[in-house]
C-alpha cells in the first residue's frame, strides 16, 4: 500500500504477472459472463491486457486494447476518447482502430482496477461510438471507497469485481462484504 488510496500490485498484476492467477481470473470472468454472447473483450493498455487475454481465451473471442500512446501503425479511422488516470495524474487520449469494433459486437470490458471509473467509462464510450453493445464490465480489484462502481451502475452497466476493497486505512487492506 502507498498511503490510504493506492494499492501496489506490481508483483502479480502489472509489472510482474502471475500466469496461474491470470488464468483463474480469466476463467472466473468467462464463467460470470458466459451467457452474454460476447464477441470481443475490450481493455486499455497495459495492465488490463493480461486478465483480458485470459478471459478472451476462455470465451474464444479476440481482445482489443485501447492504446494510450500514439502508434505509427495506428493510422486512419480510429475511435478516440479521453480517460483521466488518478494514479498517474494525467489525461490520455485512448484510441481503438475502427476496423476492430462494429455494431455487430457484444463487448465485455475488463480492467485491472476500478477507482473513479474513468477508464471503464472511456472504453464504454468507444464501444458506443462503434455501435457495439457493452454486456458488462469485469474488474480485477475494485476500490469500493471510491465512486467508480456507482458511476458505472448509474450509467446502466453491470459490474463484476473479483476483489472489492472497502478501505486501505491504518496500513491494512479491508475487504468489502
Amino acid at each position: 500500500m502507498l498511503g490510504d488510496q493506492v494499492l501496489k500490485v506490481d508483483s502479480f498484476l502489472n509489472h510482474r504477472i502471475d500466469p496461474v492467477l491470470m488464468a483463474q481470473i480469466g476463467e472466473t470472468f468467462a464463467a460470470r459472463f458466459a451467457e452474454d454472447g460476447i464477441t470481443q473483450v475490450l481493455t486499455i493498455e497495459s495492465s488490463g491486457i493480461a486478465p483480458s487475454l485470459m478471459t478472451a481465451m476462455r470465451l474464444g473471442v479476440p481482445v482489443v486494447f485501447a492504446r494510450k500512446r500514439k502508434s505509427l501503425t495506428l493510422k486512419g479511422d480510429v475511435y478516440i476518447e479521453k480517460a483521466y488516470s488518478f494514479t498517474k495524474q494525467e489525461e490520455n487520449d485512448i484510441t481503438v482502430a475502427k476496423s476492430y469494433l462494429s455494431d455487430r459486437d457484444r463487448v465485455l470490458i475488463i480492467d485491472d482496477f476500478l477507482a473513479n471509473g474513468q477508464a471503464a467509462l472511456a472504453l464504454a464510450r468507444i464501444a458506443r461510438q462503434a455501435g457495439a453493445a457493452v454486456t458488462g464490465i469485469g474488474i480485477v480489484i475494485e476500490k469500493s471507497f471510491q465512486p467508480g462502481r456507482q458511476l458505472l451502475i448509474e450509467a446502466g452497466y453491470r459490474v463484476e469485481s473479483l476483489a472489492r476493497i472497502a478501505s486501505l486505512e491504518d496500513g491494512s487492506i479491508h475487504f468489502a462484504e
